[in-house]
């Protein structure tokens, strides 16, 4: 199957990139009516914060952008996107300490009824980008008297709630990529089977022999180490599967 390289924006659909976002909102909202010149004189934690929550969906969307084409890079940037949200969970953590907002029970009330809320499954039309963004924020109204609560025991434990929820997304988005690497290969694995595909019809159209192994074509290589290196000899098209090699003349 030959390579494609299409223009997608298929992270619109991802849960965790939709949570991702009513998280960042949620920590600027956090952070303006919670941190002051008392608690936060220079402005530091603020940023820090924020720019963590934000590098969740950005990252998000970088790794599902370079799908196509590196398989690795998109699994490497979801784990970017999953440590930066245990950063800001460390964050509200050490804020909860400092300002003793104790933690809801599982078995609580609160922590039931939080737990409950889910996201609505998207229903995108051909304007994809206007319907994300009415979907983003429809999805926000439904966490929004939690996480943007006056009540600060609220508003900690529901943000606190909603990146444990996102990282767990962001582990089993992992755990799908890395599955479907193994299967599948990435983008230098389409690379090489490409090529190999080419050398191979060219190997035929030109009379290559066959492998005195398993019979099928066979390509021309060039021995690239050691006291023979320069010299060419027929290696299977099969290889490393098969070893099959020739004299070549």
């Amino acid at each position: 199957m030959a390579i494609e390289i299409k223009s997608i924006k298929g992270y619109y659909y991802l849960d965790a990139w939709v949570m991702s976002h009513i998280i960042h909102q949620a920590t600027i909202s956090f952070c303006q009516r919670y941190l002051n010149k008392d608690n936060d004189p220079r402005g530091r934690l603020y940023d820090q914060m924020v720019m963590a929550a934000r590098s969740a969906p950005a990252n998000i969307a970088e790794g599902s952008s370079r799908r196509q084409t590196s398989r690795e890079t998109e699994m490497r940037l979801t784990d970017v996107a999953r440590a930066t949200l245990s950063e800001l969970l460390s964050d509200f953590m050490a804020f909860s300490l400092t300002y003793n907002v104790e933690p809801w029970p599982r078995d609580s009330e609160n922590y039931r009824a939080f737990q409950s809320i889910q996201l609505d499954q998207p229903h995108y039309g051909p304007d994809i980008e206007h319907d994300a963004w009415l979907h983003v924020q429809s999805q926000r109204k439904r966490f929004a008297p939690w996480v943007e609560s006056d009540n600060m025991v609220v508003c900690v434990n529901s943000i606190k709630q909603l990146i444990n929820r996102n990282i767990i997304m962001l582990q089993k988005m992992m755990l799908r990529q890395l599955d479907d690497f193994k299967h599948n290969g990435g983008f230098t694995e389409g690379l090489s089977k490409e090529r190999l595909a080419a050398q191979t019809l060219h190997s035929v159209e030109q009379g290559a022999p066959q492998c005195p192994l398993c019979g099928k074509p066979m390509i021309k290589r060039t021995i690239k180490r050691g006291s023979k290196a320069g010299k060419q000899f027929w290696g299977c098209s099969d290889y490393p599967n098969c070893q099959g090699t020739r004299q070549a003349r």
